[in-house]
Protein backbone atom coordinates (compact mmCIF):
# COMPACT_ATOMS: atom_id res chain seq x y z
CA UNK A 1 0.00 0.00 0.00
CA UNK A 2 1.02 3.60 -0.65
CA UNK A 3 3.84 3.00 -3.09
CA UNK A 4 5.39 6.03 -4.69
CA UNK A 5 5.11 7.25 -8.26
CA UNK A 6 8.87 7.14 -8.87
CA UNK A 7 10.49 4.32 -10.81
CA UNK A 8 13.97 2.88 -10.37
CA UNK A 9 16.58 3.92 -12.90
CA UNK A 10 20.00 5.42 -13.51
CA UNK A 11 19.22 8.00 -16.19
CA UNK A 12 20.60 11.55 -16.04
CA UNK A 13 17.18 12.71 -14.85
CA UNK A 14 17.25 10.15 -12.03
CA UNK A 15 20.70 11.34 -10.96
CA UNK A 16 19.79 15.04 -10.98
CA UNK A 17 18.84 16.56 -7.64
CA UNK A 18 15.18 17.18 -6.83
CA UNK A 19 15.90 20.89 -6.42
CA UNK A 20 17.45 21.19 -9.87
CA UNK A 21 14.56 19.31 -11.48
CA UNK A 22 11.97 21.50 -9.78
CA UNK A 23 13.81 24.67 -10.79
CA UNK A 24 14.06 23.48 -14.40
CA UNK A 25 10.39 22.48 -14.40
CA UNK A 26 9.37 25.92 -13.16
CA UNK A 27 11.62 27.59 -15.75
CA UNK A 28 10.19 25.42 -18.53
CA UNK A 29 6.64 26.25 -17.45
CA UNK A 30 7.35 29.98 -17.62
CA UNK A 31 9.03 29.61 -21.01
CA UNK A 32 6.12 27.59 -22.42
CA UNK A 33 3.64 30.30 -21.49
CA UNK A 34 5.84 32.96 -23.12
CA UNK A 35 5.81 31.08 -26.45
CA UNK A 36 2.74 31.36 -28.68
CA UNK A 37 3.83 29.65 -31.89
CA UNK A 38 2.05 26.28 -32.27
CA UNK A 39 5.05 24.90 -34.17
CA UNK A 40 7.54 25.75 -31.45
CA UNK A 41 5.18 24.42 -28.81
CA UNK A 42 4.73 21.21 -30.82
CA UNK A 43 8.51 20.79 -30.87
CA UNK A 44 8.57 21.35 -27.09
CA UNK A 45 5.84 18.73 -26.61
CA UNK A 46 7.80 16.20 -28.69
CA UNK A 47 10.95 16.92 -26.67
CA UNK A 48 8.98 16.53 -23.42
CA UNK A 49 7.59 13.20 -24.63
CA UNK A 50 11.11 12.06 -25.46
CA UNK A 51 12.33 13.07 -22.00
CA UNK A 52 9.43 11.22 -20.39
CA UNK A 53 10.19 8.09 -22.43
CA UNK A 54 13.88 8.31 -21.49
CA UNK A 55 12.99 7.63 -17.84
CA UNK A 56 12.43 3.97 -18.80
CA UNK A 57 8.84 4.00 -17.64
CA UNK A 58 7.53 1.93 -20.55
CA UNK A 59 4.81 2.82 -23.04
CA UNK A 60 1.80 1.25 -21.28
CA UNK A 61 2.62 2.60 -17.83
CA UNK A 62 3.64 5.98 -19.22
CA UNK A 63 0.33 6.39 -21.04
CA UNK A 64 -1.66 5.14 -18.06
CA UNK A 65 -0.18 7.79 -15.79
CA UNK A 66 -0.95 10.78 -17.99
CA UNK A 67 -3.95 9.77 -20.09
CA UNK A 68 -6.61 11.35 -17.88
CA UNK A 69 -4.75 14.66 -17.58
CA UNK A 70 -4.01 14.73 -21.31
CA UNK A 71 -7.67 14.00 -22.02
CA UNK A 72 -8.56 17.04 -19.91
CA UNK A 73 -5.99 19.09 -21.82
CA UNK A 74 -7.60 17.95 -25.09
CA UNK A 75 -11.01 19.14 -23.84
CA UNK A 76 -9.55 22.54 -22.95
CA UNK A 77 -7.96 22.74 -26.41
CA UNK A 78 -11.28 21.82 -28.02
CA UNK A 79 -13.01 24.63 -26.12
CA UNK A 80 -10.37 27.06 -27.39
CA UNK A 81 -11.00 25.85 -30.94
CA UNK A 82 -14.74 26.43 -30.58
CA UNK A 83 -14.48 29.86 -28.98
CA UNK A 84 -11.21 31.15 -30.47
CA UNK A 85 -9.23 29.59 -33.32
CA UNK A 86 -7.40 26.49 -34.47
CA UNK A 87 -4.01 28.13 -33.84
CA UNK A 88 -4.99 28.99 -30.27
CA UNK A 89 -6.30 25.47 -29.70
CA UNK A 90 -3.07 23.89 -30.95
CA UNK A 91 -1.00 26.25 -28.82
CA UNK A 92 -2.97 25.29 -25.70
CA UNK A 93 -2.81 21.58 -26.55
CA UNK A 94 0.95 21.50 -27.09
CA UNK A 95 1.78 23.91 -24.25
CA UNK A 96 -0.20 22.09 -21.57
CA UNK A 97 0.69 18.69 -23.02
CA UNK A 98 4.40 19.49 -22.80
CA UNK A 99 3.99 20.72 -19.24
CA UNK A 100 2.13 17.56 -18.20
CA UNK A 101 4.80 15.32 -19.74
CA UNK A 102 7.64 17.28 -18.12
CA UNK A 103 5.95 17.09 -14.72
CA UNK A 104 5.36 13.36 -15.21
CA UNK A 105 9.05 12.87 -16.04
CA UNK A 106 10.09 14.69 -12.86
CA UNK A 107 7.62 12.71 -10.77
CA UNK A 108 8.80 9.41 -12.25
CA UNK A 109 12.43 10.12 -11.39
CA UNK A 110 12.09 11.76 -7.96
CA UNK A 111 11.24 10.01 -4.72
CA UNK A 112 8.48 11.32 -2.49
CA UNK A 113 10.98 11.87 0.33
CA UNK A 114 13.08 14.08 -1.96
CA UNK A 115 10.01 16.16 -2.80
CA UNK A 116 9.19 16.47 0.89
CA UNK A 117 12.73 17.56 1.78
CA UNK A 118 12.71 20.29 -0.87
CA UNK A 119 9.29 21.58 0.16
CA UNK A 120 10.43 21.71 3.79
CA UNK A 121 13.54 23.72 2.85
CA UNK A 122 11.49 26.04 0.62
CA UNK A 123 8.91 26.83 3.31
CA UNK A 124 11.28 27.05 6.28
CA UNK A 125 11.80 30.84 5.93
CA UNK A 126 8.01 31.32 6.11
CA UNK A 127 7.89 29.11 9.18
CA UNK A 128 10.05 31.58 11.07
CA UNK A 129 7.30 34.18 10.67
CA UNK A 130 4.60 31.74 11.78
CA UNK A 131 2.84 31.55 8.39
CA UNK A 132 3.14 27.79 7.88
CA UNK A 133 4.58 24.65 9.42
CA UNK A 134 7.00 23.44 6.79
CA UNK A 135 7.09 19.83 7.97
CA UNK A 136 3.28 19.61 8.01
CA UNK A 137 2.97 20.96 4.47
CA UNK A 138 5.65 18.61 3.13
CA UNK A 139 3.98 15.69 4.91
CA UNK A 140 0.63 16.59 3.31
CA UNK A 141 2.20 16.77 -0.16
CA UNK A 142 3.98 13.47 0.40
CA UNK A 143 0.75 11.77 1.43
CA UNK A 144 -1.06 13.11 -1.63
CA UNK A 145 1.67 11.80 -3.93
CA UNK A 146 1.57 8.41 -2.26
CA UNK A 147 -2.21 8.24 -2.33
CA UNK A 148 -2.46 8.83 -6.10
CA UNK A 149 -1.29 5.39 -7.27
CA UNK A 150 -3.21 3.70 -4.45
CA UNK A 151 -6.48 5.38 -5.42
CA UNK A 152 -5.94 4.54 -9.09
CA UNK A 153 -5.24 0.90 -8.18
CA UNK A 154 -8.37 0.71 -6.03
CA UNK A 155 -10.42 2.25 -8.83
CA UNK A 156 -9.16 -0.42 -11.23
CA UNK A 157 -9.90 -3.19 -8.71
CA UNK A 158 -13.47 -1.98 -8.17
CA UNK A 159 -14.12 -1.79 -11.91
CA UNK A 160 -12.74 -5.30 -12.41
CA UNK A 161 -14.93 -6.59 -9.57
CA UNK A 162 -17.98 -5.09 -11.27
CA UNK A 163 -17.04 -6.72 -14.57
CA UNK A 164 -16.41 -10.09 -12.91
CA UNK A 165 -19.93 -10.02 -11.44
CA UNK A 166 -21.45 -9.01 -14.75
CA UNK A 167 -22.60 -5.68 -13.32
CA UNK A 168 -22.91 -2.55 -15.38
CA UNK A 169 -20.18 -0.09 -14.48
CA UNK A 170 -21.79 3.13 -13.29
CA UNK A 171 -19.93 6.17 -11.93
CA UNK A 172 -21.86 6.18 -8.64
CA UNK A 173 -21.34 2.46 -8.12
CA UNK A 174 -17.58 2.91 -8.49
CA UNK A 175 -17.10 6.22 -6.71
CA UNK A 176 -19.00 5.39 -3.52
CA UNK A 177 -16.87 2.37 -2.49
CA UNK A 178 -13.74 4.18 -3.69
CA UNK A 179 -14.47 7.17 -1.46
CA UNK A 180 -15.28 4.93 1.52
CA UNK A 181 -12.05 2.93 1.16
CA UNK A 182 -9.99 6.09 0.69
CA UNK A 183 -11.49 7.71 3.79
CA UNK A 184 -10.76 4.58 5.83
CA UNK A 185 -7.13 4.66 4.69
CA UNK A 186 -6.91 8.38 5.47
CA UNK A 187 -8.28 7.80 8.98
CA UNK A 188 -5.79 4.99 9.62
CA UNK A 189 -2.87 7.12 8.42
CA UNK A 190 -4.01 10.10 10.52
CA UNK A 191 -4.06 7.92 13.64
CA UNK A 192 -0.59 6.57 12.81
CA UNK A 193 0.75 10.11 12.38
CA UNK A 194 -0.71 11.22 15.71
CA UNK A 195 0.59 8.11 17.47
CA UNK A 196 4.12 8.80 16.28
CA UNK A 197 3.97 12.49 17.20
CA UNK A 198 4.83 13.73 13.70
CA UNK A 199 2.56 16.74 14.06
CA UNK A 200 3.54 19.32 16.61
CA UNK A 201 1.00 20.97 18.84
Amino acid sequence: MLTGLDIAGDTPLHRASARLKLILLFTAAVALFLVHSPWLLAAAAIAAAGLYASTGIGLAEGVRRVRFVLFTVALVALANYVFHSLAEALAVLFRLGALVLLAAAVTATTTVSAFMDEITRLLRPLERFGFVRAADVSLAVGLVLRFVPEILARYGDIREAHRARGLRIRPLGVLVPLIILTLKDADTIAMAIDARGFRRQ
